[in-house]
């Protein structure tokens, strides 16, 4: 029994991060703290300064525990972790976890590429970014290689030059062809330091030398060319107006605004690169009633920061934030140089600021409704089927579902919905190995085997570690179990849990004659479901993915069985050709498409194996 006066009693007086647990043992709260003596105790102390989330929270603690620092810094990053990780009920929370595009010039390699990039590594590339919109990215990179033409292949250069022959691209007039010394070194670092100047916001040049050309074939009257040139001029003074900021000299910031309403709030972020506009987008967060606009702002700083790879050298806010100090000195580490806050007062600039929380502001206003439609069909529909079941909240639920066509490669689908949403970094795969034939019972016992026992072995290898559970690709396991079936499949489910000592509860999902969604199967009683209710819009929605994870995993395999079965036809073409092949395509029809120069440039593939599947295609459609 955690009694809280005692452990009140034992709390250091040192920086560190708490965690306040209620009777179902779940987190609610994630805090940090320079005292853990003095923060911890206050939650327990009577004042009329508490505002009723903190009542309501502080009613529902059943213990907590806490994690001792070396300073408040360290404190920080921990809090934002764990907060990530649990995402309690009463932390003001970020519900986007989005992550934007950058544009990567390779500047490491002795020939750079162009790249787009969803990571900021810590490597010899420049990075330009982050965008909002990844097409716009793909078209700037796309025009950038057409102006510049700059090689877009994973040819090791200066190593590859002369093997081989020029890819299509240089054929069309999109790449100098490095790879074949067409171009040398110093040429095409001058190309590329135009690339990076256009890229840091100095259009000019790149619109002067597009004019000459155009001129030039015009005179010529190579009319053709020359609206090649008009159209390439066209599309960069598209990207550049789009990134304009009236009148702003302002280099590398980001503009944040808000506005709320009763337990939500919307953060507008403006990003500016290099003077200009590069991107706007806003997110959503909950769990805000009783905050002030102050810490609302703090909540929204540490989490989007501390998740984004990028942090610029200044962020406009409508008003200070909390452990403003703390968290300048986390950012500026993490970027490498120093981070400022700025809250405006008069100007431009905080007319840019009172910009974004206008935006802001009319996005919650458009979005309340549609906030609590998806509340209602997620978290809603995840209360209403544990009310109706009797169990606690159903943070993660896993279904399981077999695809069998004639007994051809059966397989087994795992699907992971957590608060009502899909998770489908947690989904899972199997190949039935052991089980012959039409046989779906004993085909979801060994699924459910495989699984578990996985899970179980991974529990004890983090635990030797001393490592969380969430850490495993299996050990955290579901708090309801969802069969594709009624009491057979339940009963099968509940037979594997028995055998290895575990006790989570299990539910059919039945499906009526026409294969829709009738009810649910649990404890020995089918339970119909209104077809109104959220958990019934649920549970199909849970059934309907499950059954189409399983199918579409079948239908791979199938596909690179024919696959495999073709390509052993073709002379010279081995297993470890064939595999390079499929995994590079897994689609018969591509390989089919592909032209020798692409092909012999698959690892494993040369030139003579690249021309024997070209022929071989070439010979079949022949016939």
């Amino acid at each position: 029994m955690f009694d809280i006066e005692e452990e009140l009693k034992k709390l250091p007086a040192k920086p560190g991060v708490y965690l306040m647990h209620n009777e179902q043992d779940e987190i609610i709260y994630v805090g940090k703290a320079i005292s853990l003596k003095n923060r911890v105790r206050q939650y327990f102390q009577s004042s009329r300064n508490k505002s009723e989330k903190i009542i309501r929270m502080v009613s529902h603690i059943a213990r907590f525990e806490y994690i001792i620092t070396d300073s408040e810094l360290e404190a920080l990053v921990l809090e934002c972790n764990l907060i990530k990780e649990y995402r309690p009920k009463y932390n003001t929370m970020l519900t986007d976890d989005k992550t934007y595009p950058y544009i990567k010039v390779t500047t490491g390699e002795p020939y750079p590429r162009i790249l787009f990039s969803r990571l900021m590594k810590k490597d010899k590339s420049k990075y330009f970014g982050p965008y909002t919109s990844a097409g716009a990215v793909k078209d700037t990179i796309e025009l950038l290689r057409k102006i510049y033409r700059i090689r877009s292949c994973h040819r090791n250069l200066p190593k590859d030059i002369g093997i081989g022959r020029p890819c299509l691209y240089y054929h069309i007039g999109q790449c100098n062809a490095p790879c074949q010394g067409e171009i040398s070194r110093e040429d095409y670092q001058k190309q590329i330091q135009q690339v990076l100047q256009f890229l840091g916001g100095n259009y000019e040049p790149v619109i002067q030398m597009l004019t000459d050309k155009m001129m030039t074939a015009s005179e010529a009257m190579d009319y053709e060319k020359a609206i090649e040139y008009r159209d390439l001029i066209q599309s960069v003074r598209q990207i550049t107006e789009k990134q304009k900021v009236s009148g702003s000299q302002m280099e590398e910031r980001d503009v944040i605004g808000l506005a709320r309403a009763g337990n939500e709030a919307v953060v507008q972020v403006f990003f500016i690169r290099n003077g200009r506009l590069i991107g706007r987008d806003h997110y959503y967060l909950t769990g805000v009633e009783s905050e002030s606009r102050s810490e609302v702002l703090t909540s929204f700083v540490k989490q989007f920061y501390g998740e984004s790879p990028f942090v610029p050298r200044e962020l406009m806010l409508p008003e200070e934030i909390e452990d403003s100090d703390i968290i300048l000195q986390w950012l500026s580490e993490k970027r490498g140089q120093k981070v400022n806050f700025r809250v405006p007062k008069k100007g431009q600039k905080e007319r840019l600021v009172e910009l974004a929380c206008k935006n802001a502001l009319n996005i919650l206003n458009k979005d309340s409704e549609k906030l609590k439609r998806e509340e209602a069909r997620t978290i809603g529909a995840v209360r209403e089927l544990a009310d109706l079941l009797g169990l606690p909240l159903l943070n993660r639920m896993e279904a399981y579902d077999i695809s069998n066509i004639s007994g051809f490669e059966k397989v087994g689908s795992m699907v992971v919905y957590e608060k009502g949403k899909p998770k489908r970094s947690a989904y899972r795969k199997f190949k039935i190995r052991d089980i012959q034939g039409q046989d779906d019972y004993h085909s979801l016992e060994e699924v459910l085997k495989r699984r578990f026992n996985h899970g179980l072995r991974e529990q004890k290898e983090l635990d030797e570690k001393k490592m969380d559970w969430s850490m495993g690709s299996f050990s955290q396991f579901p708090d309801l179990i969802l069969m594709d079936g009624g009491k057979g499949q339940v009963n099968i489910a509940n037979k594997v849990l028995m055998e290895l000592g575990l006790d989570i509860p299990v539910c059919g999902m039945v499906k009526d004659d026409f294969h829709r969604t009738r009810g649910i199967y649990f404890e020995d009683e089918e339970y119909g479901i209104e077809k109104s209710a959220e958990a019934f819009h649920l549970v199909t929605r849970i059934q309907d993915e499950a059954h189409r994870f399983a199918i579409e995993f079948h239908r791979s395999l199938r596909s690179k069985t024919q696959v495999r079965s073709i390509l052993e036809d073709i002379p010279g073409i081995g297993e470890t050709r064939r595999k390079a092949l499929m995994r590079y395509y897994g689609d018969i029809q591509k390989i089919r498409d592909a032209q020798v120069e692409e092909l012999k440039q698959i690892p494993s593939m040369n030139e003579a194996a690249a021309e024997a599947v070209y022929a071989f295609f070439r010979q079949e459609v022949s016939h």
